[in-house]
């Protein structure tokens, strides 16, 4: 899309209000709302923010930053028609006072990882399936965990309570170009996933923070609240983000298609699934972000725990789905929507290089249900367990080689220490589990 193009349905739409949209280095989505006077100084990347207070971002003697606007994330927003005047939004790479990119953006971060990848002769396509639960509010409008529906995994009418809103975030997903492919209600109580068409990884990350953010708009006009969060009820299925990717040559075949292989994957496949493999535990922090991302990450829930890949196998880490052609792929299991998805297609794209720069190959494919092996039947498949809890998540994301690297020194510095700083608070809080199982017997 072109400044013109942009220009004339701003006239053509009534749009008199502007949102100018980045994500700082945790994924939460920030934004700048400008009028309608202010929307060619936006276009032309001249609109100024302060960075030192953005978490993560930089110093107070560092602050003046730069929103520099992605012209092709243009849309008009469905849900802010009011009488006749529209808002817009557009995507933003965060850059420095001197006119460079900003370092600690993770959207330029990406850009840089995948500029990379270009040179080796690959680009990445990526589809995400983002699960989440849709609770009722309180008399005061605060988020409960009560579910509206008592349906269950694909469930119709009228167990389904929420199909209303849901059909509603699909038409304003559709409206905002959005290609919806399935929406199912998941095996959860107040659990759905709505699935849309993949796209290169950058536009694929894009994708994900503007569902996430169109997913809670809509809820609330229903007086609804989606969250995201892995693991908000005990004892039930978490919600994750399984995260289809392949690499594509540059001539637009993909590269992990063979039609001679016993299950058509190529060498690059196996070697991008070795890479994925031999990384996992080291990417655990940045797809698993949260205290609670490793409640969901325990055995029994169908969540991925063990380090494993298998072509039809639900308990492993890496599964791969049936089509074949363009769509080869592999599925990685393990990610959760919490995280920021432009740190999360960085890591797991270059994990998988690392394996197809070093033409690994990966152990043989698990068939037998892993959640039934035992611990000396996994030691002699050589299946790792992924990380407990963020800790050790956070211990194994600062030892891994290749983090610093597709992070950057800046996110990679910063972001370890805002987590060390989660962990730190959940270590020394006091929960109710505790208090139930201790308070009244010492």
């Amino acid at each position: 899309m072109t400044r013109e193009e942009i220009l004339q349905i701003i006239e053509d739409e009534n749009i008199q209000y502007f949102r100018l949209q980045f994500v700082d280095i945790l994924g939460f989505m920030k934004n700048v709302a400008i009028p309608k006077s202010q929307i060619g100084k936006a276009l032309d990347g001249d609109m100024m923010f302060d960075g030192s207070s953005i978490d993560g971002f930089v110093r107070i003697n560092e602050s003046d930053m730069y929103l520099k606007p992605d012209y092709d994330t243009f849309t008009v927003l469905p849900w802010r028609n009011k009488d006749g005047v529209a808002a817009a939004r557009i995507i933003c790479d965060v850059y420095k006072s001197d006119g460079t990119p900003f370092e600690g953006c993770p959207r330029v971060n990406l850009k840089r990882v995948l500029a990379e990848a270009k040179e080796l002769g690959y680009t990445m396509n990526v589809g995400t399936e983002a699960e989440f639960f849709l609770f009722e509010r309180d008399e005061d409008g605060l988020p409960t965990t009560i579910t509206n529906d008592v349906a269950g995994y694909f469930s119709l009418d009228p167990e389904d309570m929420a199909n209303d809103c849901r059909r509603e975030i699909i038409e304003t997903l559709e409206a905002m170009g959005f290609e919806i492919e399935a929406s199912h209600h998941e095996v959860a109580e107040g659990q759905h996933e709505i699935n849309f068409k993949y796209a290169d990884a950058l536009a694929a990350a894009d994708n994900t923070v503007t569902f996430k953010w169109v997913v809670k708009s809509i809820a609330s006009k229903y007086g609804l609240h989606a969250t995201f969060m892995p693991k908000p009820i005990f004892g039930i299925n978490g919600s994750g983000m399984h995260t289809n990717q392949s690499l594509f040559n540059l001539d637009g075949t993909n590269a992990f298609f063979d039609e001679s292989d016993g299950l058509q994957l190529s060498k690059i496949a196996y070697s991008y699934i070795a890479g994925l493999l031999k990384n996992a535990r080291g990417f655990a922090a940045i797809t698993n972000p949260l205290v609670n991302s490793y409640k969901r990450l325990v055995p029994g829930y169908e969540a991925p725990v063990y380090a494993a890949w298998s072509a039809s196998n639900r308990s492993a880490l890496i599964r791969i789905p049936a089509a074949r052609g363009l769509s080869t792929r592999t599925e990685l299991r393990c990610p959760d929507p919490t995280c920021n998805p432009y740190l999360a297609l960085a890591m797991m794209l270059n994990s998988g290089l690392d394996g197809v720069k070093s033409d690994m190959t990966p152990p043989d494919e698990v068939k037998k249900d892993i959640f039934e092996m035992s611990a000396a039947d996994m030691d002699a498949e050589g299946i790792k367990v992924m990380p407990a809890n963020l800790k050790e998540a956070l211990e194994e994301l600062a030892e891994n080689p290749i983090a610093k690297e597709t992070l950057g020194p800046h996110i990679f510095e910063k972001y370890l220490e805002a987590k060390g700083a989660e962990w730190d608070s959940f270590r020394t809080a006091v929960t109710e589990w505790e208090l139930e199982a201790y308070l009244t017997i010492y």
